[in-house]
This record gives structure tokens, sequence and C-alpha cells, in this order.
């Protein structure tokens, strides 16, 4: 299919959100496996296509995705209650989480939901979109971390998915796309000036959001053009069960990789094989799982949880005439 410039339908927008969620897991996994494994925390050790293209890039798409998600989920007033529930549920995975992997996200996510996002939702959805903004211009000069810029994130994502901000166009991804690179080019000189530490952490924490920004506007384009139906086959199932995926591939990456030596190791290239073969195996599960039932196994739970009633798991038998 050729790239067009008409709004994507609610559909395919959906779709690309998962496909894009789950690009975003595919560059996780790399960055999950050394921390939690503690390889060498010297980062001129590290490659430099890991700490240029991979470390601090991909975390920020999954913050702004999560945001988006609950911005979608919260289109009403009496959704509140069930996000509170979903929330908290939330909360209980990522404390189960944190037993195997100290520093993980979900526990965060749930907690800035909980203190910022239910909140904001009794303010005008454009007045988030400045809060977004300027959180997440604090988070870059706080420079804490990639956490420093999670509540801005997660509130701009929020705030799009609220105002209705989703529709793309393939023109303006490009432009998005130059202009991130651009910036992030510019943060890269800047970064690696000399100017003192804690500038050359801002415009370093600048050059991974920009890179994320690009890799999103690029990767959504590509999705518009006549690869994208694959790119779409092969990462929507990934998205789609996210939770279920983040959660497993810590239950899959410790043990083999304990065996594997990596604890405190530099075997950078071990654990790179050890990441590719993990999302291979998610995304064959996940698209087979996905033909036979309608959410990924936690995806299910959290959704019962929200509801708080049975939800049916298995997709109807399709009957043939």
């Amino acid at each position: 299919m050729a790239a067009t410039e008409e709004p994507t339908p609610t559909r395919s927008r959906i779709e690309a959100l998962d496909a894009l969620r789950g690009f975003a897991l595919c560059g996780i996994v790399f960055i999950n496996i050394p921390q939690t494994m503690s390889m060498t925390t010297d980062l001129s050790a590290v490659p430099d296509g890991l700490r240029l293209f991979v470390l601090g890039k991909f975390y920020p798409i999954f913050y702004l995705l999560f945001g988006v998600g609950f911005g979608l989920f919260l289109r009403s007033a009496a959704r509140r209650v069930p996000m509170v529930r979903r929330l908290l549920a939330l909360a209980v995975f990522g404390a189960l989480h944190h037993l195997l992997q100290p520093g993980e996200v979900l526990l965060p996510f749930a907690v800035t939901g909980l203190l910022v996002l239910l909140p904001l939702s009794f303010v005008p959805a454009r007045v988030n979109l400045v809060v977004g903004v300027v959180l997440t211009v604090v988070g870059v000069l706080i420079g804490v971390g990639g956490f420093g810029v999670l509540p801005g994130l997660f509130v701009l994502g929020f705030a799009l998915a609220r105002v209705g901000a989703l529709e793309h166009r393939t023109r303006a991804l490009v432009v998005a796309a130059v202009g991130f690179a651009v910036t992030a080019g510019v943060a890269y000189l800047l970064a690696v000036a000399g100017l003192g530490e804690l500038v050359d952490r801002w415009f370093g924490l600048l050059f991974s959001m920009s890179v994320a920004g690009a890799y999103a506007a690029v990767f959504l384009a590509l999705l518009r053009t006549p690869v994208g139906p694959a790119l779409s086959t092969v990462l929507a199932p990934l998205g789609r069960m996210a939770l279920t995926n983040y959660l497993t591939a810590t239950l899959l990456f410790v043990p083999l990789g304990r065996a594997l030596g990596l604890e405190g190791s530099a075997d950078w290239a071990t654990a790179a094989l050890l990441g590719a073969g993990i999302l291979v195996a998610q995304a064959l599960w996940s698209h087979w799982w996905l033909r036979r039932f309608g959410y990924g196994p936690l995806e299910w739970v959290w959704r019962t949880i929200t509801y708080w009633r049975s939800i049916p798991l298995r997709r109807p038998a399709v009957t043939h005439s």
C-alpha cells in the first residue's frame, strides 16, 4: 500500500500504536538485560552502537505510549474508578516484578498514574498538554536518569490521546523525524563539548529523547508505506501483549543470563544474542496466542481486575456455512 496523506482510521491508528509499542519493547530488552545482570557500569566499555542508539532511546517511547493508553482508556469520568483499579493492579505487577528486576518501570507508572494522571483528568486536556511539556522540560533539567522525564512524557501522552491528536500524516511524520534528528545531532555535539558535568547530562538526556522521537516518527511513517503491513504483522502482536512480554522477558533472561555467566560481565555479544532470541520467541508466541485469544494472559487478568467482572478470553470459534 502506498503512502497516503489521509488521516489514519481508528482501527489502523490503534494497530499503529500497538506496533510502535512492540518496536519499543524490542529495544527495551537490550537495556534491561545488562542493567538487571549488573553488567559493567563503565560506559566506555559499552559498545558504541548500544550506547548511542539503544540505551535511553526506547523507554521514552514506552513512557509516552503508556500515557496514551491511559488517555484512550479515560474517555469519560465514569471510567475513573476502573482506572484506579487498573493502576492499583499495575502497582502489584510492578512490585512483584521489582523482586527480579530492581528499577523496573511498572510500579513508577502506577504511582505516576495515581498521583499525577488522576488529578489531571479533572483538568482540560489542552492544559494537560502544557503541563506535560513543562514537566518534561523540568525532568530534563533535573536529569535524574530516565525516570526524571517519566511524569512529563506520561502526561504528554495522556493529553495527546484526550485531545484527539493521534491522527498522523506522512508528511508531518517526516518533518518531525527530521526535526528530532537535527535536535539529536546538536544535543550530541553539545553533550560531548565538555561544558560541565550538569550541562553535559542535560544535553545527553535531550539527545536520547530526540533520538527516541526520531525513531517513533520514522517508524510510524514506515507503517504507511508498502513495508508497513510486514512491520505490523510482526510487531503489533508484541505490542498488544506488552505487559505479558515485558514481564516474561525478565522471567526468561534472569535465569538464562545467570546460566550464561552474564552477571557482572562485559559479554555484550552474548547479551545481545539472548535478547534477540527472547524477542523472536515472543514474536512467534504472541502471534500464535492472539490468533486464539482476545488478550494476552496478563492483559486479560489486568482487564478483568479493571472492570471487576469476568472477561471472555478465548476468541469465538469461526463457523463456516
